[in-house]
């Protein structure tokens, strides 16, 4: 039976070189049998955590806010596996990635824990003009280890400023087998 993966793209760019190695993921995990599900961020209304601790996971909506995190969230609830694709904007994800993940904290809070743990499993997809990913790297192992969560592996490509430069690197492939890897 197929799984259910949800791509989480906090580049700004609809069409840049995080999306394109998103869609080679989601070639190859559709190829595989599994259902993929595309939240491109950088188009939704996603507002910043107000701190507020007032979420809970029983809730179909868990956080007090009503915007973009409404279709997310029971995506999010629902997965086996959640692909963080994001631009390295100094040395981390972007806000609109950040932005969002720092929102499903809701689906930690107050009922049962929907978040952490569950059997689910993470990847990350990063495009970057240079090529200084350590930073984000560490960041990213402690989301995998505080949500226990399976780290299925990651794609990491330098070199890429302008919108289309990943075209005919090797890690579009690195990608596309990632995605058909997920078992």
């Amino acid at each position: 039976m197929g799984k259910k993966i949800v791509i989480l793209n906090g580049s700004p760019r609809k069409n840049g070189n995080t999306s394109a190695l998103a869609q080679a993921f989601a070639k190859g995990a559709g190829e595989a049998g599994h259902t993929v599900t595309a939240f491109w961020l950088g188009g939704m209304d996603i507002r910043g955590c107000r701190g507020c601790f007032g979420g809970d996971s029983s809730r179909p909506c868990p956080c007090v806010q009503k915007d973009g995190m409404t279709e997310i969230y029971p995506a999010v609830r629902d997965s086996d596996v959640v692909v963080l694709a994001s631009p390295l904007y100094y040395w981390n994800p972007s806000g609109q990635l950040r932005t969002c993940f720092d929102r499903l904290f809701a689906l930690e809070e107050g009922g049962e824990n929907l978040l952490r743990g569950h059997g689910r499993a993470g990847a990350l997809l990063m495009a970057a003009e240079g090529h200084g990913f350590d930073d984000v790297l560490t960041y990213y192992r402690h989301l995998m280890e505080h949500l226990r969560w399976q780290d299925l592996g990651q794609v990491l490509t330098g070199g890429n400023m302008n919108a289309g430069d990943i075209a005919g690197k090797p890690e579009l492939e690195q990608a596309y087998r990632l995605g058909l890897s997920i078992r």
